[in-house]
């Protein structure tokens, strides 16, 4: 992996770069969205803490508290190298908006395709205390409207993650003998003590390793239902709502919420158990919403088999789900209409 910055009037760009190995991927070769999403977390984690350790002040490290809804635009493959490169956009008082996008590299025949574009959040906490958030140095402007715009965004995301915590309180419960194509059929948790590789200086695990496994628990979901080759698709805003300590044993899990004619919405889920803080309960600690499609032998999209609801929950869960997918596929088009105006 490499890293490389440029320098400039406001904080420095950075690229992060590395190729993908055999075991990175699925058995069909494309590389797992949990992989980029680390890597894209990665490049983030870098500029952000960066930025915020630039001035005189205590020493902190950039804690990551939301990744923006993000589509994978295009799969990577193995042998190609992933350049991830970030900026930071917006800066609040105790916040960093960091812009990142990914382009995948034929490194034999020199052929360049962006694959994922996403927008992250990061709060900077202190080294001596864990608990307190210092201030971010502030970044210089081109222009005033982006740093009106980068308010407005700091704002929704704020209200959002608001939202988001107060309506988490799901659990996922085992069913006996389900039928295939139902919720409890498909859906899956994977268990993992959280060990000091997955953490930062802090001791807090990272938001990369953490996304990651919500990215293969969905995968898993995905895959028992439609039997087939799968990919990411997309990810809903993903919510950290509280910290991981080292120690803690943390399971996600997953379930399919939505179904389209070639599409599959999951939604995942991070429980931790803090057992080094005897203390502390079970809690909620991320959230997230991913979508996958159904891949042919050939990496054609391929119908996806119905998901049928059986009680009142999930049948409210699909048409909320059914809400969120109509209104990505009108904002899509909206965009799609506005690019060819121009």
């Amino acid at each position: 992996m490499s890293e490389r910055g440029a320098a400039g009037p406001g904080p420095a760009a950075i690229q992060v770069s590395r190729i993908m190995r055999p075991d990175d991927a699925n058995f069909a070769g494309n590389v797992h969205g949990g992989i980029i999403l680390k890597m894209i977390e990665e490049a983030g984690a870098i500029i952000s803490t960066r930025h915020c350790n630039s001035q005189d002040g205590e020493p902190c490290v950039a804690a990551l508290a939301r990744v923006e809804r993000t589509d994978f635009l295009s799969p990577v493959c193995i042998g190609e190298v992933a350049n991830v490169s970030a900026e930071i956009t917006y800066t609040s008082r105790h916040s960093v908006e960091v812009q990142v996008n990914v382009m995948s590299e034929n490194i034999l025949t020199g052929a360049k395709k962006v694959t994922n574009k996403a927008t992250l959040w990061y709060v900077p906490l202190s080294l001596k205390n864990v608990n307190k958030v210092v201030e971010v140095p502030p970044i210089q402007y081109v222009r005033k409207e982006q740093e009106e715009e980068g308010k407005k965004r700091y704002e929704e995301q704020k209200l959002d993650r608001l939202e988001t915590k107060q309506r988490n309180g799901d659990v996922i419960f085992p069913i006996i003998n389900p039928e295939p194509h139902t919720v409890g059929y498909s859906q899956s948790s994977l268990i993992h003590l959280v060990g000091p590789s997955d953490c930062t200086l802090l001791g807090f695990v990272h938001g990369g390793v953490t996304m990651k496994l919500m990215d293969e628990v969905a995968g898993i979901v995905a895959a028992r239902h439609c039997k087939t080759n799968i990919v990411t698709a997309s990810v809903d805003a993903i919510n950290f709502h509280e910290k991981i300590k080292k120690g803690s044993v943390i399971t996600i899990s997953g379930r399919m919420t939505f179904t389209s004619n070639k599409s599959m919405e999951i939604e995942v889920f991070v429980d931790a158990d803090p057992f080094v803080d005897e203390a502390r309960e079970r809690y909620r600690a991320v959230s997230a919403f991913f979508t996958y499609v159904s891949l042919s032998k050939e990496g054609k999209p391929l119908p996806v088999p119905q998901l049928l609801t059986e009680t009142e929950d999930e049948k409210r869960r699909f048409e909320e789900g059914k809400g969120r997918y109509l209104q990505t596929k009108a904002k899509r088009q909206a965009q799609l209409q506005q690019a060819a105006l121009q």
